[in-house]
């Protein structure tokens, strides 16, 4: 039986999926920060998720947009031995750059990220 870090993991890949996301990169920071430095740390992994209609729309009404994406999404264990998600808020990194387009597929990004959140 998997670890309740796994179990999580795979639940956030699951639910980013259902609601269209891909996993486009995953960083394992464990296993990057032990081979490069030789540290023991936590269970940390970053995902990169992508809704390809969202991260289109997004291009095509700001071009430098890709700054931004994709959205990242951390799986960690905690020092006391939980696991907590986090997400980026879309609307909040986008809504720097004012344009009313953006703004509205960002908060729809935004919406299904936290029904993710929500899931778990």
């Amino acid at each position: 039986m998997g670890s309740t870090f796994e179990k999580t993991l795979d639940s956030v890949v699951s639910g980013l999926k259902e609601q269209g996301f891909g996993v486009l990169t995953e960083i394992d920071v464990q296993a990057t920060l032990k081979k490069k430095l030789n540290v023991d740390f936590r269970r940390y992994r970053i995902l990169g998720a992508c809704n390809p209609p969202f991260a289109y729309q997004a291009l095509l009404a700001e071009d430098k947009i890709g700054v931004l994406l994709p959205c990242n999404v951390i799986v960690q264990e905690t020092v006391e031995g939980k696991v907590e998600v986090s997400a980026m808020d879309p609307a909040e990194a986008m809504g720097m750059i004012d344009n009313t387009d953006l703004t509205n597929v960002a908060e729809q990004a935004r919406a299904r990220l936290q029904k993710v959140i929500d899931s778990l």
